[in-house]
C-alpha cells in the first residue's frame, strides 16, 4: 500500500487525543503506514462560558476539522459520533463506526453512592439538555448546573464541591482509565444515552480511496447499524446534539431495537417509545420511531425548544 503518511485531525482534549492515538496505533499496526496527528481547535473548545444549547448551530466540535479535511490539510478525522451532525458537508463521508464502548451515562459524586441517594435540592452538573430533561423528569427538585470543559475539568469542579454530583458519558471515563471514579452506571430506563454515545466515527473525503482502504477494518457492523438507526431518528427530528432528544439502538439476530425520547428541558413532559425492525434498513426504524413521537406531541415540544434554546 506504500508508506506515505496519513494525516489525522483531532481536537486537543485529553479524551479526543486518546481516541486519535488509539486509531493511529491500530492503523499503523494494520497497514504499516505512518499516521501523524494534527490538533485542531473547534468552536466548541473555544466557547466554554456559555451552555452548548445557547451557542446555536450544529457541528460545534467538528466544523473546523471538516474544513481541514476539505482543504486537504488532513486525510481523516476521528469524532465522537454524538458530536457529528446528521448532514455532512458535500464531499465528506463517515466511512467507519468503531466498536462501541459502554454507551451509558455515569453518575459521579464525592458524597453520594447512587443517583437515588441525592438529597432534595441537590446540585447536579451536566452540559446536556438530554440529561437535564431525564433527571428533572425523575427528580423535579434537583438543581441542574451547567457544566462545561474537558473531563478532567468537570471532575475537578465536582471534587472541589461545586456540585453534589455530575453526569458524564461512561465511555470517555473508561477509555481514559478513570472508570474507578464512576459511582453508578445509569440504566437506559433512567437515562437514555445520546445518539451515537460511546462510538467513534472515522470521516474522510469521499474520493480518497486509499485512506478508505486503510481504515475499513475499523468498522464494527453491529455498532454501525445501531448508530445508523439512532441517527435516522435524530435526522427526522431535525435535532442538533443539544436538544432534548435521546435514542439507543441495540442489535440481535439481524434485528435492530431502538428506544427513543423527546422531552421538555424542565422534565415536565417526556415522550418515550420503541421500535424494532430488520438491520438491513436501520435508518427507517429511526424515522418510524421519530414519526410516532412527533405525532404524540413531540413536534410541539421541539418547536418550543427551538423558539427558546437553552431554557
Amino acid at each position: 500500500m506504500g508508506n506515505d503518511v496519513i494525516r489525522l485531525g483531532s481536537r486537543g482534549s485529553v479524551l479526543a487525543l486518546w481516541q486519535a492515538e488509539h486509531v493511529r496505533a491500530e492503523v499503523e499496526k494494520r497497514t504499516g503506514r505512518a499516521v501523524e496527528i494534527t490538533k485542531i481547535r473547534t468552536t466548541g473548545d473555544v466557547i466554554l462560558d456559555v451552555p452548548l444549547s445557547k451557542v446555536g448551530g450544529k457541528g460545534l466540535f467538528v466544523k473546523e476539522i471538516e474544513e481541514a479535511l476539505l482543504s486537504r490539510r488532513i486525510d481523516l478525522a476521528v469524532h465522537s459520533m454524538k458530536d457529528v451532525p446528521t448532514d455532512l458537508p458535500e464531499g465528506l463521508e463517515i466511512v467507519c463506526i468503531t466498536r462501541r464502548e459502554d454507551p451509558r451515562d455515569a453518575f459521579l459524586s464525592v458524597k453520594h453512592p447512587r443517583f437515588e441517594d441525592l438529597p432534595k435540592g441537590a446540585k447536579v452538573g451536566t452540559s446536556s439538555l438530554r440529561r437535564q430533561t431525564q433527571l428533572l423528569g425523575l427528580r423535579p427538585d434537583l438543581e441542574i448546573g451547567q457544566l462545561r470543559g474537558n473531563l478532567d475539568t468537570r471532575i475537578r469542579k465536582m471534587e472541589e464541591g461545586q456540585y453534589d454530583a455530575i453526569i458524564l458519558a461512561a465511555a470517555g471515563l473508561r477509555r481514559l482509565g478513570w472508570d474507578g471514579k464512576i459511582r453508578q452506571y445509569l440504566p437506559a430506563e433512567l437515562s437514555i444515552p445520546a445518539i451515537g454515545q460511546g462510538a467513534l466515527g472515522i470521516e474522510i473525503r469521499g474520493d480518497d480511496a486509499k485512506t478508505r482502504e486503510a481504515v475499513a477494518f475499523l468498522n464494527d457492523p453491529e455498532t454501525s447499524v445501531a448508530v445508523r438507526a439512532e441517527r435516522g431518528f435524530l435526522k427526522r427530528l431535525e435535532g442538533g446534539c443539544q436538544v432534548p432528544i435521546a435514542a439507543h439502538g441495540t442489535t440481535a439476530g439481524g434485528v435492530v431495537h431502538l428506544a427513543g425520547l423527546v422531552g421538555r428541558p424542565d422534565g415536565s413532559m417526556i415522550l418515550r417509545g420503541g421500535r424494532s425492525g430488520p438491520a438491513t434498513d436501520p435508518e427507517a426504524i429511526g424515522v418510524a420511531l421519530a414519526e410516532e413521537l412527533l405525532s404524540r406531541g413531540g413536534k410541539e415540544i421541539l418547536d418550543e425548544v427551538y423558539r427558546h434554546p437553552g431554557t
